[in-house]
């Protein structure tokens, strides 16, 4: 079956992969790699960014009680307020454990008046190059964007890239926070979530914990080719995704939720075709595909904007975005493999549900 094919003759554990490769869109900016990290070229200086992933930190800025549940039940607990809704803060702390923070002019206080951080209003990119933080022995920097359309959030990393302090950005829905946090591949240290919508908390935290799922490593086991079965004609689908793969990367595609495939990307040239490191020749339209939040979906559920897991043959995993799926009819042999060929394997639990793991006796054939 095509499940069991590469897109791409076996890969070699020879490749060596550094940092991580995404496509952002870039202001001011060019950039060159440099032995796994990023350097940007920004107002005439170089700055390097490391591609180390560091915790970010999310504070939360609200009058609604059921979006500061919501945030405390996912361990978030620091909250934002303006210096009129005391209050509310000691309304809360009644019934919670949290730590709340007021806004008075230029300064971010915390219950007992001691200072935890300034606080900025930037409008225009000349106030973001003149802004010099006030009260030095403040550790952490609010910048609230007023337009952030105007000032792209690469320039804010590149503003305080080499400070010790850890710089939020007021996010005013979990989009614009992912962007603030993703920036330049470094981010910021953190967001302020000024909503008033519980489902911006859950998106903002799903979110999160897929961020950290990436760089981790899944398992994958050697697995022998024992038979090759022709089956015919049938619909595949190609995905094509909005990042580079390098050497070595792939998608996890098989026919049984209990065990999927490395199937390799384009990115090596052969004999018929140029490289395109940016698709994956993934199989059938009925195969399991991995998404992040270890789940699955059907390869015919694939569209643009949807998450897929890519995993190299080390197992390291990262978050891409599907920019395309092709689907065509057409013969699905098996082109390169033969039996004895080892291939990388990634065993899970039998059952799913919707594409999540459950426990439940299952069979497939």
């Amino acid at each position: 079956m095509a499940t069991l094919s590469l897109s791409n003759p076996p890969f070699s554990s020879e490749f060596t992969i550094a940092g991580k490769s995404n496509t952002r869109r870039l202001i001011n900016c060019a950039f060159r790699s440099n032995r796994g990290k990023r350097i940007s070229r920004f107002r005439g200086g170089l700055v390097v960014l490391s591609t180390e992933k560091k915790k970010k930190e999310v504070w939360i800025w609200t009058e609604n009680k059921q979006v500061m549940t919501a945030a405390v039940e996912r361990g978030w607990n620091t909250f934002v307020f303006s210096s009129l809704h005391r209050q509310l803060a000691t309304d809360w702390s009644s019934i919670a454990l949290i730590n709340p923070l007021f806004i008075e002019d230029k300064r971010v206080l915390d219950n007992e008046a001691k200072l935890v951080a300034t606080f900025s209003e930037i409008s225009s990119p000349q106030q973001l190059e003149q802004l010099q933080p006030a009260y030095e022995h403040a550790d952490n920097v609010i910048v609230d964007l007023l337009d952030w359309q105007v000032i792209p959030a690469e320039n804010i990393v590149a503003a305080f890239h080499g400070t010790r302090k850890t710089v939020f950005a007021i996010s005013n829905s979990p989009s614009e926070a992912q962007v603030f946090l993703e920036a330049l591949e470094q981010g910021l240290g953190g967001v302020v979530l000024k909503v008033e919508d519980v489902e911006a908390v859950l998106e903002l935290k799903d979110y999160i914990d897929k961020r950290y799922e990436e760089g981790s490593l899944l398992g994958l086991t050697k697995a022998t080719i024992t038979g090759v079965q022709m089956t015919g004609m049938g619909d595949r689908v190609c995905v094509d995704l909005c990042s580079l793969m390098r050497p070595g990367e792939g998608l996890l595609v098989g026919s049984f939720a209990r065990g999927l495939f490395l199937v390799h990307s384009e990115c090596l040239e052969s004999n018929y075709i140029a490289s395109r490191p940016f698709r994956v020749n993934a199989g059938p339209v009925h195969a399991y595909v991995a998404v992040p939040g270890g789940k699955t979906c059907y390869l015919s559920e694939l569209k643009a904007g949807k998450e897929i897991l890519v995993v190299d043959q080390s197992g390291i995993q990262r978050t891409a975005v599907v920019g395309r799926a092709e689907k065509e009819a057409t013969a699905i042999p098996v082109t390169s493999l033969k039996v004895g060929d080892q291939v990388l394997v990634r065993l899970q639990g039998g059952a799913r549900h919707t594409g999540i793991e459950i426990q439940e006796f299952i069979v497939e054939k």
